[in-house]
């Protein structure tokens, strides 16, 4: 069963109450609020605070959420294009999910992103012992979406790069559509390999991909107009990385010490078709989504 640590020294906690934790060495107390426990370390509270308010007023104007708990438990089966395109990626990593539950069985996984707690409620319908990680602790869109699923996980408030868990205590760590919110990718990265056992693998689902950076800083500027016209603002406060490159995964690899192995799901023939329709018609390169896993390079 998950074990929280202390999200600035990465030490064991003293169980307080059912409801409150609590750091001995700095002297910080964490507590379940709602279901919901609150690991933002305090000194970064402010940082995010406006992040948050945008970001869920971006995805209230999207229409995100629903008041029927089928819906969360269906995900990511869903008919609207982006749903399809996740469960594509989820229907792919179950491949790899498959593979590493014959050796290990029940795993220890933290599911980064983890927004509505969709793949929490998946795996752990599977067995596996989750904690959903996220920013966002609002009740359509956000962790507070827990009551709607019948399955067990932990639902907790943190950030990528201070994590509550100790070190070398999880067997997968999940990026959930959610490695391009980091700020850093090495930083973010690093974190999540000291969470990570020798023997885990770290897997990003749906971010973007381009060979070319160009490709994917037109994408930002087109995304931030699109908000802006939209919701009144670009939702670039944080200033996260946004998009990955095929050159950065490999500097990331070697830097990190680290070997990927790219799977890419099948989405239709039009989607495959996309890179030449963008040549023809002089736009930019569209992203690629792959299932990214990574393992330490023995």
């Amino acid at each position: 069963m998950t074990t929280f640590a202390c999200p600035r020294c990465h030490l064991p906690l003293t169980q307080l109450s059912p409801d409150a934790l609590h750091c001995d060495s700095d002297d910080l107390t964490f507590a379940r609020v709602d279901g919901v426990w609150r690991f933002l370390l305090p000194e970064r509270a402010e940082t995010f605070s406006r992040f948050i308010r945008d970001y869920e007023a971006v995805r209230r104007f999207e229409g995100r959420g629903a008041a029927d708990a089928a819906y969360y438990r269906n995900l990511p089966y869903h008919p609207s294009p982006d749903w399809k395109i996740r469960a594509k990626s989820f229907d792919a990593f179950l491949t790899t999910l498959k593979v590493f539950e014959k050796s290990l069985g029940s795993l220890r996984v933290l599911d980064l992103g983890a927004g509505n707690g969709w793949l929490s409620n998946r795996l752990s319908l599977r067995g596996h012992d989750v904690t959903a990680v996220d920013l966002t602790v609002n009740n359509f869109d956000g962790l507070g979406c827990w009551r709607f699923y019948e399955s067990k996980f932990l639902p907790a408030q943190a950030e990528f790069d201070h994590l509550p868990v100790s070190d070398r205590s999880v067997d997968m760590v999940l990026f959930n559509a959610s490695l391009h919110y980091s700020m850093d990718y090495k930083t973010t990265l690093n974190e999540s390999l000291r969470a990570l056992k020798d023997t885990g693998l770290l897997v990003i689902l749906d971010s973007p991909v381009y060979r070319d950076p160009k490709s994917g800083g037109q994408m930002v500027r087109e995304r931030e107009a699109q908000f802006t016209k939209q919701v009144g603002f670009a939702s670039d406060n944080l200033r996260s990385e946004n998009y990955l490159t095929y050159a950065r995964l490999d500097d990331l690899a070697r830097e990190l010490g680290l070997r990927w192995k790219l799977i890419t799901p099948f989405y239709n023939l039009r989607w495959i078709l996309r890179p030449w329709l963008a040549k023809l018609l002089h736009r930019r390169e569209p992203a690629k989504f792959h299932v990214i896993v990574g393992a330490a390079n023995k």
